[in-house]
């Protein structure tokens, strides 16, 4: 019986050792910035992103184009439908290998770094980098934040005709083809 207590009090701990990380969605956020007409600026945001991050560092956050949140509904389904064409692509997706001084951090410190990986948005794959503080909030708690936002460029996605057309449907002057982008996430394990 202490036998048999000792082998599944190791293979819990094994487990557990080894658990992968997974985004807390109720505590992560993803915004972006765009601007009509060169004088006014708005914040957007997506409702909704999942993602998990390896022990050995492999992270993947994945957003689901539909959720865009705009605080405007005839807009959030222009860029449903005219820019992020979510009929054929549904989802963004970002990839990338951590380096192991971020995920081996002590509980209750935090580090600057640039974390550099690929975007995958609209049929296309670009490398990406963001500038951020990561914060290990608790052995179980992994926080990252932008420091700085990183612009994402709508012609290096093939966006650039659908930023093209929300302009003309809405009669504006200009929409900016760079998008500030700014996220907060927190994984769990």
């Amino acid at each position: 019986m202490f036998k048999q207590s000792v082998v599944l009090l190791s293979a819990l701990l094994s487990a557990s050792a080894f658990a992968q990380w997974t985004l807390d969605e109720t505590q992560s956020s993803l915004y972006f910035m765009s601007t009509k007409n060169a004088q006014v600026t708005e914040v957007h945001r997506f409702d909704a992103l999942s993602g998990s991050l390896s022990d050995a560092g492999v992270l993947s956050i994945s957003v689901p184009l539909s959720s865009v949140n705009t605080n405007i509904a005839i807009r959030n389904t222009r860029m449903q439908e005219m820019l992020f064409e979510v009929s054929k692509y549904p989802t963004a997706t970002f990839t990338t290998t951590l380096p192991s001084d971020l995920l081996d951090m002590d509980a209750g410190t935090s580090q600057a770094a640039v974390v550099e990986g690929e975007l995958s948005l609209h049929g296309m794959t670009a490398p990406v980098s963001f500038n951020v503080m990561v914060s290990k909030l608790s052995d179980d708690t992994l926080q990252a934040s932008t420091i700085a936002p990183t612009l994402i460029g709508a012609e290096t996605f093939g966006l650039k005709g659908g930023v093209e057309a929300l302009q003309n449907i809405a009669g504006l002057q200009s929409i900016t083809f760079n998008a500030p982008v700014t996220f907060s996430v927190t994984f769990e394990k």
